[in-house]
């Protein structure tokens, strides 16, 4: 009876260690192939990269790259949801787990890197200058003791105070609000990336983009930083190298019009 009972618990622990390898948690590329959709966090207000067409549909370079990831992982570029985020809360958003990663016309910086991992880049943007086509100025020297613009979340407030401490910094939550402060007047320009700049010099020719940049801002694709995303950056890497080696990205860049001069 004693060796029908130690059996018994002998098969049991067997089952339970079974069960517990059965309950092992998905790493993201797994949850995201069991759930059949990807769920990426992308910029509306920022064309080229992520805007909305005159449909109020979401649309751009980033939007397009999302949608790829999605044909190489699940084989519909249309399995993916897109959650609008800005550069104030786009972290959060992808930290909290609402979305899977971060398309969204995002800068790999070493403050970044504490938090998040990123992919290889897809992008190399740089740090430029919205002003009025009638302003005279043609450096970021020019506007000591005036007033430039920022979007909260960015990179710009730290090139500023590094490059002319002496300039007055007004923050806004979005690009478009920072758009309609320049066009008031409220101050003399707004410092970005130039990819998110070129969206509104190449649809309003009352504003222009002075010729030097500040910086250079590799775009990556932005991931949690934990073991559970490892597979899932790798993966990514390997789309966009592709992408790279048979000059996808290029033709893209074309089409939504980046690095077009004004």
């Amino acid at each position: 009876m004693k060796k029908i009972i130690l059996c018994f618990l002998f098969l049991c622990l067997i089952c339970t260690g079974c069960g517990k390898k059965q309950e092992r948690k998905l790493d993201t590329l797994g949850t995201i192939v069991q759930r059949d959709k990807l769920i990426a966090g992308v910029r509306d207000d920022s064309a080229p990269f992520g805007f909305r067409d005159k449909n109020g549909n979401l649309t751009g370079f980033d939007i397009e790259l999302a949608r790829i990831i999605a044909k190489s992982i699940l084989g519909d570029e249309k399995k993916v949801d897109f959650v609008p985020v800005t550069a104030s809360n786009r972290i959060m958003k992808l930290n909290s787990g609402e979305v899977d990663i971060l398309v969204a016309a995002m800068s790999i910086t070493e403050q970044r890197q504490q938090i998040l991992d990123f992919s290889i880049p897809y992008h190399m943007a740089g740090q430029a200058i919205l002003s009025k086509s009638s302003n005279k100025a043609t450096t970021l020297k020019d506007f000591e003791g005036k007033k430039l613009i920022i979007v909260f979340g960015s990179t710009s407030e730290n090139n500023l105070r590094t490059n002319v401490p002496e300039v007055e910094i007004l923050g806004f939550k979005n690009y478009k609000d920072a758009f309609n402060a320049l066009k008031t007047g409220k101050a003399e320009g707004i410092v970005a990336d130039d990819t998110i700049l070129y969206g509104f010099a190449y649809n309003d020719k009352s504003v222009k983009i002075l010729p030097k940049r500040y910086s250079q801002e590799p775009y990556a694709v932005a991931f949690r930083k934990e073991k559970e995303t490892i597979r899932l950056l790798n993966k990514i890497d390997y789309i966009i190298e592709n992408l790279q080696s048979t000059r996808k990205l290029d033709k893209m860049r074309e089409k939504w019009n980046i690095n077009t001069n004004f």
